[in-house]
């Protein structure tokens, strides 16, 4: 009988919880994973005894639905959701939705939408971030496409968000692909987060020879001002764990190569599309694959020396770098700021991005206290072009760049890597420079292949002769 309110594909442990979440919240649920015994076993375990019918192919899902349908996709992003549209699309009718609330590509969301429009389906991607417990009790969720299918969804959305000052996590962000451009973003900012705070704990542990249960004391502290955060937070829990073999850190047990699943690459690739700094975001991403070549930076520490830095002054460093991770934390939501700004003018989304800055404070990976500072300062001035000409959140960044400078200075000194760190105060230093030397640029550009350059006294474009002795143009 079709008696759900709601169906959804893809019963892993994030689309499992979201269920789980879906059904405390008062709706049932109709549930489909490819593997039938993925199903049984949800609805044998967790599920049991709940408001969940487990299908056992997309045309009993169909079936146990009230029309209008409404499809939830939790499958891995990429060929997989092609390969589910294929199978389900022609089992609905029109007017019914489709809802894909995995990892998808934000251009890919646009491309599906078209396709099954012309079909008189309606789709829209959702972002939804949290981890696993942050799908049962309650996400960040970023929807986009036409405002009649968020309306349709939103009862349950809303319900099923994280709240915060009892406004949910969730909102209708524009048309398109705009919930899957601004995941995207999330992420690629995580991946900045992620990079940041790896760095600090570099140099606090290989730096300066603290003990993870000591490092993890500075995170707790951090955690308790302007750093406050979730990854702030979970770094300290993850340094007090003990491996319950050897008695020492786990984290020190752990093999120091860190893997992506693309959304951080993602969002590199639509930022240099554009033309959009953002440097923190690419370090970090660099990191990552670097962190890959484990057996060849084996071989290279054996064979490349690093500095004496014996007279390097230690002193009051420790707190130097918690005042650095928060300038550098801004820089790196700046650029993920910016990046959606342009994307959504070049593309129509009329982004509002202090809803954004609210939607992220709660459930999500990336929320943080500096959030409510990002969503006053859109709101406060919606036509913000980056987040550092914002008052607050300016002063916080000058007011700690001496620390800043030193703690970029103390990690060349010591031979400690910190590519995001030091991208996120030459971001800072570059885009403060009212001049930069891409005159040099230009006119080595026209000097090898004739590319012109434009002057700063004459109007139009012009091409010299650079060869010693010559002039003119």
């Amino acid at each position: 009988m079709a008696e759900c309110d709601i169906g959804l594909i893809g019963v892993s442990v994030m689309g499992g919880n979201l269920v789980l979440n879906m059904e405390r919240n008062g709706f049932s649920v109709a549930v489909y994973n490819r593997t039938a015994e993925r199903t049984r076993a949800f609805v044998e375990g967790p599920a049991a005894g709940k408001r969940i019918t487990a299908t056992h192919s997309l045309q009993d899902l169909v079936g146990a639905l009230r029309p209008p349908r409404a499809v939830l996709l939790m499958v891995q992003a990429g060929a997989a959701v092609d390969a589910v549209l294929r199978q389900l699309a022609p089992l609905l009718d029109q007017g019914d939705l489709i809802a894909d609330c995995g990892n998808s590509l934000f251009t890919d969301t646009e491309r599906r939408a078209l396709a099954l429009e012309r079909e008189g389906i309606v789709f829209c991607g959702v972002g939804v971030s949290g981890g696993e417990q942050g799908a049962l009790e309650g996400p960040s969720i970023m929807p986009g496409g036409p405002p009649e299918a968020y309306a349709r969804i939103a009862p349950v959305l809303e319900a099923i968000a994280a709240r915060v000052n009892d406004e949910p996590c969730v909102t209708h962000l524009g048309p398109g692909g705009a919930g899957h451009l601004v995941k995207m973003v999330h992420n690629g900012i995580e991946y900045g987060e992620m990079q940041l705070i790896a760095e600090v704990y570099d140099l606090l542990a290989r730096g300066l020879g603290m003990a993870a249960a000591e490092i993890a004391d500075c995170f707790e502290e951090w955690n308790r001002g302007p750093l406050a955060s979730y990854l702030v937070e979970i770094t300290a829990l993850v340094l007090r764990r003990r491996d319950e073999h050897s008695g020492e850190p786990l984290v020190e047990r752990i093999l120091d190569t860190a893997g992506q699943k693309g959304t951080g690459r993602w969002t590199v690739h639509a930022a240099l599309d554009l033309g959009v700094p953002v440097p923190t975001l690419s370090a970090a991403v660099e990191a990552r694959s670097l962190s890959a070549f484990k057996a060849e930076r084996e071989r290279a520490a054996a064979a490349l020396p690093g500095p004496d830095a014996a007279a390097l002054d230690r002193h009051g460093l420790v707190e130097a770098i918690g005042d650095a991770l928060h300038a550098a934390r801004i820089c790196s939501y700046a650029q993920g700021f910016s990046l959606l700004d342009i994307t959504s003018r070049e593309r129509r989304y009329n982004l509002d991005l202090s809803a954004v800055a609210r939607i992220w404070r709660g459930g999500c990976i990336i929320r943080a206290a500096l959030l409510e500072d990002i969503r006053a300062a859109q709101s406060a001035e919606p036509e913000l072009r980056n987040l550092l000409l914002a008052p607050a959140l300016r002063d916080a960044v000058t007011s700690r760049q001496t620390a800043w400078r030193r703690v970029v200075v103390a990690g060349a000194a010591l031979g400690i890597p910190l590519p995001a760190m030091a991208a996120s105060l030459a971001y800072y230093d570059a885009y403060r420079s009212g001049r930069l030397p891409a005159n040099l640029i230009q006119a080595q550009r026209d000097h090898f292949g004739a590319h012109q350059y434009q002057r700063i006294d004459r109007e139009g474009s012009f091409h010299s002769d650079w060869d010693p002795g010559q002039s003119g143009e």
